[in-house]
């Protein structure tokens, strides 16, 4: 290589460098920048997440105080004090409704247990579990046209609580005296698939109580 060609490559590569450094000069802090968000990015989700766990942390101590608070109105009044949203709401409601049968006030419980029972932004795992206890508590509390509308809804398919549902509709024909429709509830109640072992032996037993033919039912089964 002669001297010309050394000479004019050093100038190419001078012109190189300082054509990299004008760039970077004037694109650098672009990269700089998405460094740096990334960073404040990363930095913000590690906060958010201990806050959030710190939150759910700190309520689930506020639910132990509150129930471990002498007398059951006292906790009720505890629990519905406490700052909650979402999911959580749900869950407060139901062990509010808890206290208050504990205090016998089945009227109190019902009237905190129906709003929820209404929502429709909340998981059926909530709502629906709060109809149904609506349903259990029933007497002077619950109607029997809200019990009916109750069990029709909770009696939908695939809705989790519909064997319980569709055995308290079998015993609600039992108690009015229609025997007949009674038994064809209860056999095919029998026919719901995955029905727990405790089920099935009341309806075997409903079964038996009025006077159906037990060995067709338990074939059923």
């Amino acid at each position: 290589m002669s001297e010309s060609d050394s000479f004019i490559d050093e100038v190419n590569e001078e012109v190189r460098r300082e054509r990299l450094f004008r760039t970077f000069r004037k694109y650098g802090w672009i990269a700089i920048l998405a460094v740096v968000l990334i960073v404040a990015g990363a930095s913000w989700n590690e906060y958010r997440k201990a806050r959030e766990t710190a939150a759910a942390q700190a309520l689930g101590d506020d639910i132990m105080s509150a129930l471990q608070l002498p007398g059951p109105l006292v906790r009720v009044d505890a629990l519905k004090e406490l700052p909650v949203s979402g999911d959580m709401a749900g869950v407060i409601a139901l062990l509010a409704s808890a206290e208050q049968l504990a205090a016998e006030e089945p009227e109190a419980a019902v009237a905190t247990l129906e709003p929820l029972a209404a929502r429709t932004d909340l998981p059926a795992a909530y709502t629906d579990l709060a109809a149904f206890k609506m349903v259990l508590i029933g007497g002077d509390a619950v109607s029997p046209d809200l019990r009916a509308q109750l069990l029709e809804r909770l009696a939908t398919p695939g809705a989790p609580y519909r064997p319980l549902a569709l055995e308290q509709q079998v015993l609600d024909l039992a108690a009015a005296g229609d025997t007949e429709a009674a038994i064809a509830a209860a056999q095919a109640l029998l026919q719901e698939p995955q029905l727990t072992q405790g089920l099935l032996q009341r309806v075997s037993q409903l079964l038996l109580a009025l006077g159906a033919d037990i060995g067709d039912a338990a074939g059923q089964g």
